[in-house]
């Protein structure tokens, strides 16, 4: 019986041993999933650093140039160079503003870039799209851009970049703001930074500042007067109780720290129309008021007049006729009324026009 027994013992631990083998043959191994035990690393996990890349010192492009007894251009220049920033001269348009930047790039991002351009909302900015191209509207900038005709900001800018345009009027101009935001518009984009006020340099007594502006319009050679004016503005702008109007219409500087002042300025309009191959009749004009009741009647032509957001009878309109054109001029003088912001606190001086201070510059 025990030797039935070891037999026995024997006979299975042989059949055990022998079965992996019989599998192998037939190559079929069959094994049970284990689940894997991950040891926990005691190590802590790696994280991503973001690098702060120094950004390079702020620069300027005066682009523009003084006409006649002018001094907009030169003022800033000094003012720009007097705090010791690098002031770049000679680029008149956004296309040579673009390629200098990208030209003069190198690994570290441009900081705060500060374009000087005379403008106001009405008569626009006073800088080129591309070279010896039209002057930058929403309209023209947007073609520029369309059509590929301007350069592309290359990857010289990051988010903390500011592009500080130094050009009166143009936070007004909201489509604009936004059409120059997409003609710098990079890899990371930058912030494009106006201010809603008049901009100022080479004041009396501060070489930089800004200023609240009032316009009052009349057509060029027509003045109702300086008492009439006063009146109108007076009722156009209800809300600011601290001006004397008439003395500030009669006043071309600020005498005082905060004293109201007025500057001039003059918008034309010229408009062709050529009746040699049409069945259209030219009209014919005998007075003033028939020139602008035929304008009224033309719906492209109030589009282009709407824009100024003037009323008609503020132009002094003429007309003329050559060959088969007829030619219609108008004109209108602005005067704006210009309001330095002062400290409402304090010493009399003028507010210090800060980028980071939001209630001075908008931000796009």
């Amino acid at each position: 019986m025990k030797t039935f027994l070891k037999n026995s013992v024997l006979a299975a631990g042989l059949i055990v041993l022998s079965t992996p083998f019989i599998s192998c043959d037939k190559k079929e191994i069959k094994t049970e999933k284990e689940p894997i035990i991950v040891a926990e690393s005691n190590f802590p996990k790696e994280e991503k650093v973001e690098v702060n890349i120094e950004a390079r010192s702020p620069i300027v492009f005066i682009a523009g140039f003084d006409k006649g007894n002018e001094t907009f251009y030169a003022n800033a220049r000094r003012y720009f160079k007097e705090k010791g920033l690098k002031v770049i001269d000679g680029q008149y348009s956004l296309e040579e503003i673009i390629t200098w930047l990208n030209k003069n790039a190198n690994q570290n991002p441009y900081g705060e870039i500060h374009i000087v351009n005379q403008s106001n909302p009405y008569k626009g900015m006073n800088l080129e799209t591309i070279i010896r191209g039209e002057k930058i509207t929403t309209e023209t900038l947007r073609k520029s851009i369309t059509q590929g005709t301007l350069p592309s900001l290359k990857n010289v800018v990051n988010n903390n970049s500011k592009i500080v345009f130094h050009a009166s009027g143009l936070v007004e101009n909201t489509a604009l703001l936004k059409t120059l935001k997409d003609a710098f518009s990079a890899k990371k984009l930058p912030k494009v930074i106006a201010s809603p006020y008049h901009t100022i340099f080479g004041g009396k007594f501060a070489n930089h500042y800004l200023a609240q502006p009032y316009y009052v319009f009349y057509p060029t050679a027509n003045s109702p007067g300086k008492t009439d004016l006063s009146k109108e503005i007076a009722k156009k702008y209800p809300e600011e109780k601290d001006i004397d109007w008439y003395e500030a219409l009669n006043n071309e500087e600020e005498r005082y720290v905060g004293e109201a002042y007025t500057k001039q300025f003059s918008i034309p309009i010229k408009w062709e129309f050529g009746f040699h191959n049409t069945d259209d009749e030219m009209p014919i004009f005998t007075m003033q008021e028939e020139v602008m009741d035929w304008i009224e009647q033309q719906p492209e032509l109030m589009v282009e007049l709407n824009k100024y957001n003037i009323p008609i009878e503020k132009f002094r309109w003429s007309w003329n006729v050559k060959n088969s054109t007829l030619i219609i001029r108008g004109r209108t003088t602005g005067l704006v009324v210009l309001k330095p912001l002062i400290k409402p606190y304090g010493d009399l001086k003028h507010i210090k026009p800060d980028t980071n201070n939001k209630r001075l510059y908008a931000m796009k």
